[in-house]
């Protein structure tokens, strides 16, 4: 006998599938590309972030995320503090390994240490509206991975702690009504949103290139009462052509 959970009407096995997840937590960081030092966050969430903390409850390489909309569920508040960072990291497997074949090689944390300024957020929480979309490996009916998130969802369960933006400022998460029952969203919080907001230009996602190469996409935001849409596709790239903070990233016609 099949054991399959039971389908919702209306659904296909192919079909993009609706989640909802409330976010909340006491900071927050999503830093701006154009900056190059400090680090100055958006008034809102990020679709990538909002990708990555969903990624952080459930991820399979079956299945992937399409961001739609983020809701701000508090109005913006500020804070600014600086921290002590280390200058230099290591970015790729082979550096690390050079440096472990090195025994005489010591690392000064003190001396490779600086200060940062981080403008962050505060207080905040969201609720993330996206699909759940099949990848080419994807074997299984599609709403087998939906039941799965829902589930994992309504437990707290997580393969890593969902955090906004800097892994330290973690996130609290669960389903639709959530952050209100935890007393972090009040029904006058809604109040001291602005009804628009102009943010600039912000990443849509990140195409992977062969040879370890990124192309980076754009879109223009906009807060509306609090809600940040996404649009299916990112602005062209000629569009884009000279953004701030930019360097280093293949262009889509070095890319080709």
């Amino acid at each position: 006998m099949s054991t399959a959970p039971p389908r919702r009407r209306g659904e296909r096995d192919d079909r993009p599938l609706h989640v909802q997840v409330e976010a909340w937590g006491p900071l927050a960081c999503f830093t701006r590309p154009e900056m190059k030092v400090e680090r100055v966050s958006y008034p809102t969430m990020t679709p990538s972030a909002a990708a990555g903390l969903l990624e952080a409850i459930l991820w399979k390489p079956e299945i992937t995320y399409r961001i739609e909309r983020i809701e701000q569920l508090k109005p913006v508040l500020w804070t600014r503090f600086r921290r002590n960072e280390v200058n230099n990291s290591l970015v790729t497997r082979k550096v690390y390994e050079d440096l472990r074949a090195d025994k005489g090689y010591r690392y000064d944390a003190a001396e490779d240490r600086g200060q940062r300024v981080t403008v962050a957020l505060r207080d905040v929480a969201y609720r993330i509206h996206a699909t759940l979309r099949a990848t080419d490996r994807c074997t299984a009916p599609l709403p087998k991975y939906r039941d799965q998130f829902d589930r994992r969802l309504k437990r707290g369960a997580c393969f890593e702690q969902p955090h906004f933006g800097c892994r330290e400022f973690a996130a609290f998460f669960g389903p639709r009504g959530a952050a209100e029952e935890a007393g972090a969203v009040t029904a006058a919080d809604r109040a001291g949103i602005p009804p628009v907001e102009e943010l600039g230009l912000m990443l849509h996602h990140i195409e992977y290139l062969p040879g370890g190469k990124e192309r980076y996409h754009w879109f223009r935001a906009r807060l509306e009462d609090g809600v940040l849409r996404v649009p299916e596709e990112p602005l062209a790239p000629a569009r884009t052509a000279g953004m701030p903070g930019a360097e280093g990233r293949v262009s889509a016609e070095e890319a080709g």
